[in-house]
């Protein structure tokens, strides 16, 4: 059973931020390398960040990954070029980006 199609997920995965869209103040020093920004170079697609270019983000990925944080500890990242994705589940707001970037770092080691 199917729930969308190739091409709803193709355009939910491509950013739709218009170039220069400005970003909260707080909100580098609260996202910090999970910001999708061109800073990181990530953009937003239909909802959840997509990395648009490799080499801007200190976390592991390819082009074109996506992921989406909830404020409540809850983490989802999918990276379709390495057939991969990983879902982090936990109730800790304040130690949420240490293990978000623990995730990234022990799923791409082999």
């Amino acid at each position: 059973m199917r729930l969308v199609s190739p091409k709803t997920v193709e355009l939910m995965t491509t950013d739709h931020l218009p170039p220069g869209t400005k970003m909260g103040a707080d909100m580098p020093s609260r996202f910090e390398a999970l910001l999708p920004s061109p800073l990181m170079g990530q953009g937003f697609g239909l909802g959840f960040a997509v990395r648009n270019d490799v080499g801007r983000s200190p976390l592991h990925g390819s082009q074109g990954d996506y992921y989406w944080g909830g404020a409540h500890g809850t983490y989802f990242w999918i990276d379709p070029k390495e057939r991969m994705f990983a879902v982090l589940m936990m109730q800790s707001p304040l130690q949420r980006l240490p293990y978000r970037y623990l995730m990234r770092e022990w799923s791409t080691k082999p």
